[in-house]
């Protein structure tokens, strides 16, 4: 029994010894959403810590994605009817995040095979979660790919090969523009160290995305006293209302 703990314990040394590790680094790992808040730039860089040289064969490649949170999306088919278009078939996406941004060292299908993709969900399809839908429903798949159709024309959702910069397979650095109109909560910065195109390393950090000052009380006001929300956006609408019209009467009167 020694003897085959022994054996083991050398059989897993090699493995240990050439393990890549990634050490990073965040340009800001918060993210405030004011009043003028109009998007955010984020640097992503980092290194692999080795404990031997460099292993020969394939180079290391890098993937870095951020996500944002997740949450069911309802999805309709319109379709023209009589001239008009009508909401015919909906379906509800289980799970899609919010903001999902993906940048690699080289060609997307070149650092991660389809298993690897399948098995640590880096694409953006893999991302979204859909099960269930209704069998009489026609190209259920079609209401996943609207979701990643109109997010990506948002700038929401974004694929961006060739990005990441690796100099002697060892620091990495690439940014990540996220857009103005981010939801609040907590995001995930994942990266992924590849060779051949299968994963050799993954690490994770998180980024918290906020609202402040003015938005946060107002957001907060929403959804904690909405009818006080609702009472105050009123008045502000009658007094804007009033004030304009007055101000236009005395121009007319001048």
């Amino acid at each position: 029994m020694l003897r085959l703990i022994t054996l083991l314990c050398l059989i897993c040394l090699p493995a240990y010894a050439t393990e890549e590790q990634v050490v990073l680094g965040l340009s800001q790992d918060r993210v405030s959403i004011t009043a003028d808040f109009d998007g955010s730039e984020i640097l992503i860089f980092g290194a692999v810590k080795r404990e031997a040289p460099i292993p020969e064969g394939p180079p290391l490649e890098v993937i870095v994605s951020v996500v944002g949170p997740s949450e069911p999306v309802t999805v309709r088919r319109k379709e023209k009817r009589f001239g008009i278009w009508i909401n015919t078939d909906s379906l509800v996406v289980d799970l899609a995040p919010s903001f999902y941004a993906v940048a690699t060292s080289a060609p997307f299908n070149e650092v991660l095979t389809n298993t690897e993709d399948l098995r640590y969900r880096v694409s953006i399809e893999r991302a979204i979660r859909s099960v269930g839908a209704d069998m009489s429903i026609q190209g259920a798949q079609n209401f996943s790919e609207a979701v990643i159709r109109i997010r990506e024309h948002e700038g929401l959702y974004s694929i961006r090969q060739n990005t990441v910069a690796v100099d002697e397979q060892t620091l990495f650095r690439t940014s990540i523009d996220m857009p103005s109109d981010l939801t609040e909560g907590d995001y995930t910065a994942r990266i992924f160290l590849t060779r051949s195109g299968m994963v050799v390393s993954t690490f994770e950090t998180a980024i918290d995305v906020r609202k402040v000052g003015l938005e946060r009380i107002l957001y907060t006001m929403s959804r904690e006293q909405p009818i006080w929300y609702g009472l105050m956006s009123l008045a502000i609408a009658i007094a804007a209302g009033w004030g304009a019209s007055t101000a236009f009467r005395l121009l007319r009167q001048n």
